[in-house]
């Protein structure tokens, strides 16, 4: 008898087709001002099998909102190469397919396009249209300026609108590019960045002066290629943050040592002291295993990056187990106050956890034994960068094998969610998605 990974059972497990729902139950009342979709990625292997967790193919899972009504909901599979024909990602000669890949780790919007994102590849380009919504469109490489792989985790500066993003990945230097793309979302920053191996870089930061990027002991190892994560975990290595100046994109990338550790996500960064001291705040993994073993205990901590005296400040602000960060993207690379952060599963359920940034408190909405939540993507109520919105996430609940999608009020995290959207089958454990209002 064949024994399924655990990556493949219980919430984790794949559905097996695409449906789409309408007329939504609700509990509770769906703020009226709300008008758009909710999207979230994550792996859904249409075989029904894959050797990791972040190797199923894309499906990105959509609740619509329409004044106060929860309209439909929808999943789509993101039809790469890789899903309709098998394409590799690299051939015998060990040459790169860009356009194959899963996609099923974010979907973002900038300049007017929906993207599905995954490290290892182009991004997917969705279409949001009435009457097409979440059909695929195709590979999206800028007009054929994009040349490498492209992190499913881009920053968005509120400021000027532009897209900065990285490329790693490939057996061969140069293993970093970091890119920028204006507000129209034409490509007009493409450079390598000096590093010395093939490392997993998963995320990385922005602040208004500085990009931040994070070389961490995860190294590409060709021996694993082909079963399963292809990485090890190498503390020997070391750990560094490297900052590059923004009015400087070519200039050379300034490091600072570490202890060793690795970060999936960043919750934010901004700077202090009129650009002179950098503060990066994320959630630490002290460890990982071979092949992406992600047991080790996580928690937040801050970095602070001296760029006068060339020093680093390591601390732990909290000791509850969390991942999947985020803040009021509005606030992307400046000054906050506030970010969210999940918790799974714990002795009374999963919880959301609010952290106060300025005072070190920290509030929790828990949901209950056998609820499970996912990231919470942060929803403004208003015009105000850092003002009153909700958090949005998709809670699974073991006792029905199905999901609901929850909205809370983000200042009063305590409270009763301001409504349950109760969805007709479980969707599974995922990655990250947006709220995407209507324009």
């Amino acid at each position: 008898m064949t024994t399924l990974a655990p990556h493949l059972l219980g919430s984790y497990a794949p559905v097996p087709d695409e449906i789409t729902v309408t007329e939504l139950p609700v509990t509770g009342a769906i703020p009226p001002e709300l008008s758009g979709w909710y999207l979230r990625n994550g792996p859904n292997p249409h075989e029904a099998a894959s050797a990791h967790w972040f190797l199923g193919d894309g499906m990105v899972h959509g609740v619509r909102l329409e004044r106060g009504t929860a309209v439909s909901y929808r999943n789509r599979w993101v039809r790469t190469t890789t899903f309709t024909h098998g394409a590799p990602l690299r051939d015998d000669q060990g040459n790169a397919d860009l356009t194959a890949g899963v996609a099923n780790t974010h979907v973002v919007r900038h300049a007017g396009r929906t993207l599905a994102l995954v490290e290892s590849s182009y991004p997917y380009e969705l279409d949001c249209r009435a009457g097409h919504e979440l059909e695929t469109i195709g590979a999206y490489d800028f007009d054929g300026r994009l040349r490498t792989p492209m992190t499913a985790h881009p920053k968005t500066c509120p400021v000027t609108g532009e897209l900065h993003f990285f490329g790693y990945g490939g057996p061969s230097a140069p293993y970093l590019t970091y890119h920028r793309a204006d507000n129209r979302g034409e490509l007009t920053i493409s450079r390598p960045v000096d590093v010395s191996a093939a490392t997993m870089m998963h995320d990385f930061q922005l602040t208004a002066g500085h990009v931040v990027f994070m070389d961490l002991p995860a190294l590409y190892d060709r021996t694993r290629a082909g079963t399963g994560m292809p990485y090890v975990w190498a503390p020997e290595h070391g750990a560094r943050l490297g900052v590059l100046r923004r009015d400087r994109p070519y200039a050379e990338v300034r490091w600072f040592t570490i202890e060793p550790c690795y970060v999936f996500h960043t919750l934010g960064a901004y700077e202090e002291s009129d650009g002179e001291r950098l503060i990066l705040h994320a959630i630490r993994h002290d460890r990982l295993g071979d092949g992406v073993d992600i047991n080790g205990r996580t928690s937040l901590w801050r970095w602070t990056l001296d760029l006068v005296t060339g020093t680093v400040r390591e601390e732990q602000l909290d000791d509850r187990r969390a991942e999947f960060p985020r803040i009021d993207d509005r606030l992307t690379g400046l000054p906050h106050r506030y970010g969210h952060a999940s918790t799974a599963n714990g002795p009374d359920g999963g919880a959301i956890h609010r952290y106060d940034l300025r005072d070190g408190t920290v509030t929790s909405h828990r949901f209950g034994p056998g609820r499970a939540p996912g990231e919470a993507a942060f929803v403004p109520a208003d015009d105000t960068p850092g003002g009153p919105g909700w958090l949005m996430t998709y809670v699974y609940d073991a006792a029905t094998d199905r999901s609901d999608l929850v909205i809370l009020d983000a200042d009063n995290l305590t409270a009763p969610p301001v409504a349950t959207v109760h969805l007709p089958r479980r969707v599974p454990a995922g990655f990250h998605g947006n709220w995407l209002a209507d324009v």
